[in-house]
Parts: structure tokens; sequence; C-alpha cells
């Protein structure tokens, strides 16, 4: 009959074996994943910041990389919010709205209160894309003012 040590040190090496049986079973079934899982979309070549992304500027990887992108129509259309290399994997959060009104653009800045609209030309003095909210200058008054970017690229004023 086993001893008391004997009894744990036996309980031991059974465990260990069934951890290594676990182990080499999950390593197993993530490799063949792997090979199921779509490929990585990578970037084709070098991408600046702020470029918008088109069908030639993505490519498959081979290899899965967690949390990026797998399908195109993600992405295309988007823009880079910050460069991504040739062959790098595009992810979600590097990507953004692309922008409608650049830094130091002259824009038309509409105020609207009341049923009354008043407009003047402004200086962006942030990008944004449609719906951002961004400062801009007034160029008659040289006061600044916080507004919605609009599809056109015009900027609208309301109240607080």
């Amino acid at each position: 009959m086993a001893t008391g040590s004997a009894l744990q040190t036996r309980r031991a090496v059974a465990f260990r074996h069934m951890a290594r049986a676990a182990l080499a079973t999950c390593a197993a079934l993530c490799t063949a994943g792997a090979a199921v899982h779509a490929e990585t979309l990578v970037a084709a070549r070098n991408l600046p910041a702020h470029s918008v992304l088109a069908a030639g500027d993505l490519a498959r990887g081979a290899d899965p990389v967690p949390g990026a992108l797998r399908d195109p129509a993600q992405a295309i259309g988007l823009e880079t919010r910050v460069a991504i290399y040739a062959g790098r994997p595009v992810f979600g959060a590097d990507l953004t709205k692309p922008a409608v009104v650049e830094r130091n653009q002259i824009v038309p800045l509409t105020y609207f209160h009341a049923g009354i609209a008043i407009s003047t030309d402004g200086r962006a003095l942030d990008r944004g894309s449609v719906g951002d909210r961004v400062r801009v200058m007034n160029l008659a008054s040289r006061s600044t003012v916080v507004g919605r970017v609009g599809a056109d690229g015009s900027i609208s004023v309301a109240p607080h």
C-alpha cells in the first residue's frame, strides 16, 4: 500500500501527464484552426498617414494576426490614421472616416439660431470628417467657434 507522500507524487505525475496531453491537444486544435481562419489583411505598399485606401493598397497575409482586419470591405474607403508599412497587418484602430476638411482650409461657416442663418468664411483649425466637431476661426471677427462638419465640407455652428 502506498504511503501519503508516494500517493501525492503519483497524483502529481498523473496531473502533469494530463496537463501535457491537454496542452498538446490545444496546440493541435489551434494549429488546425489557423489554417481554417481567413488570412490577415496587410498593406500591399507603404501607406502614408491620411491616405484613403483602395483595393490595390491591400493584400492578404498568410499568417493570422489577432485583431487585424480580414475582409477588404472593412478597410476600403477609410483613411489611415498612421503610416502602415508594406506587409504589415491592417488593424481597425489604424483607420478612420476620410477627412473632408483639412487644417488651415478656408471653409463656409454658418451659424443657425431661431430660424436665422448667418454665413461667413472661416479657417479650419483642425482636420475633420463628416459629423466631427472642429474648431474654426471666423475670418471676419477672428473669434474661434466649434462647429460640426457637413458632407459638403461646410461647418455648421449652433448655440450651446
